[in-house]
């Protein structure tokens, strides 16, 4: 090891014509994987020809369920603490350690195994290992997972970079070994800085998600006895269970690309618009006591969660107009929408005022956000859109509906709930005021508003008037058929 180091400074002397000072301030993860790639006698391997392993940062699932991951062993102290804390939480991780690591350590990677937590491969080095040649990446991954069967009895089935990246040659090289999966992560956990607590809660609160992947490194992050009880917080706080990575991965559904999903085209961009037509809804003119309640743009899996579960409660099914945007960084929760019952709709990719775009740039928000819906859900969404703010003119109708979408969702019952001075009593006394007989709700999934603590009230407030809540096809289309 000792000469391997001294013919790293060489190489980079060499190479820079530098002092040994300034090399000492480059990175020292970058110049061993250059190094090591310059250096080190790589066999003869013949390049993988069959499937690449998959490539997973999120698993495709509804259970509220996610994975803690964790690279590298750090020192027994700190990796005692670790273990200790994970007790506490009742949580169950997944260590990707690199081979070395587990050769020179190998009682701390037997210490993890025993308190219940999966093992999996972090190569031999813990390299970037896309800077290195196949060959190389062969190797390391092969090493290292043999290394980790040869102390501890376990074989690998999953393989992890250093920085959670992967190449093409990554997976590959992966599938050459016998690695079922390439693991990057939804959420990497660096250090804190300056944040206050309530920044700290708010931060990790955005990132548990279902089927989520968190990962922090042991030897970079020094807040881990800060960072666990956090994300342990936010988890119980959203009703989800950290799971090992390979339960994870054992629940996760198959997901089918866009382009094999019926109804993924019934929107398009269509610039000939002039005579094109769609219904306005406001509110349905009937006799019968029918109401929509109706949630609008995104937000955290908690704040959603909480919406679907005291619409569970409540046996209350409802239409959700999803911000595509947000809908792309977290899919499995636009599914649960789905698969709860409710009727799940657009309301443009980044929530623009449509009357201040142009044509184009609207028909781009529509036909985007119904794609990204389309392939969250894994069906064609139901087509009614619904225009950030209600904002319209007799143009902007034209060119939704030259989309395809042919039903524009408006509101006559507006509480304001996403103004966050709104209290939870000022948004049901509006609704239960403002609200007759066909009307249509408009109230959001925002985070730190008053909804969530609002909605049983309105939910209770509007039966007790005798009113059945229903979704908007429900209050428009029958109320139709019904004439």
């Amino acid at each position: 090891m000792t000469f391997w180091k001294g013919q790293r400074k060489s190489f980079w002397g060499k190479l820079l014509g530098v002092t040994g000072a300034l090399a000492l301030l480059l990175s020292s993860s970058v110049i061993e994987a250059t190094a090591y790639a310059n250096t080190q006698p790589v066999p003869s391997v013949v390049r993988y020809t069959g499937e690449p392993s998959k490539a997973v940062s999120m698993v495709y699932t509804t259970k509220p369920e996610l994975a803690l991951t964790f690279n590298g062993l750090g020192d027994e102290k700190k990796l005692t603490q670790l273990l200790n804390d994970l007790d506490t939480y009742n949580i169950k991780a997944t260590f990707f350690l690199p081979g070395a690591q587990v050769a020179k350590q190998p009682q701390l990677a037997k210490q993890i195994l025993a308190r219940g937590h999966e093992i999996e491969n972090n190569a031999v080095h813990g390299h970037d290992l896309a800077k290195l040649s196949y060959e190389q990446i062969y190797q390391q991954i092969k090493e290292s997972k043999e290394l980790i069967l040869k102390h501890t009895g376990v074989t690998p089935k999953y393989a992890r970079t250093w920085l959670g990246t992967y190449t093409d040659d990554i997976r590959l090289a992966a599938a050459h070994n016998g690695q079922e999966a390439v693991i990057g992560y939804s959420l990497f956990l660096h250090n804190w800085h300056d944040e206050t607590d309530e920044q700290k809660n708010k931060y990790v609160r955005k990132y548990m998600n279902r089927g989520g992947i968190i990962a922090l490194d042991i030897d970079e992050n020094i807040h881990l006895s800060v960072s666990i009880p956090l994300i342990a917080k936010a988890a119980t706080e959203a009703g989800y269970q950290f799971v090992p990575l390979q339960t994870l991965l054992a629940h996760g559904q198959g997901k089918l690309p866009l382009e094999k999903i019926e109804g993924y085209d019934a929107a398009k961009i269509n610039p000939d618009y002039s005579n094109a037509s769609a219904k306005v809804v406001k509110r349905v003119e009937t006799d019968e006591k029918k109401v929509a309640i109706t949630i609008d743009d995104w937000g955290s899996d908690a704040t959603v969660t909480n919406i679907l579960n005291i619409l569970e409660k409540y046996q209350v099914k409802s239409t959700f107009f999803l911000r595509a945007d947000g809908t792309a960084k977290n899919p499995n929760l636009a599914r649960a929408i789905l698969e709860a019952g409710h009727e799940v709709a657009n309301h443009t990719y980044s929530h623009p005022n449509n009357t201040h775009i142009t044509p184009e740039q609207l028909q781009q928000e529509i036909v985007q956000a119904h794609q990204v819906i389309t392939e969250a859900i894994q069906q064609k969404p139901t087509m009614y859109f619904r225009p950030p703010a209600g904002a319209v003119n007799d143009e902007v109708v034209k060119v939704i509906a030259a989309t395809g979408y042919e039903t524009i969702a408006l509101f006559d019952v507006i509480p304001s709930d996403h103004d966050k001075s709104k209290s939870a009593d000022d948004i049901v006394n509006a609704v239960l005021e403002k609200t007759k007989n066909g009307s249509i709700v408009l109230l959001h999934m925002l985070d730190d508003i008053q909804t969530v603590e609002a909605l049983p009230r309105i939910i209770e407030g509007l039966q007790a008037k005798g009113y059945s809540l229903v979704t908007m096809t429900d209050l428009v289309e029958k109320s139709e058929q019904g004439k």
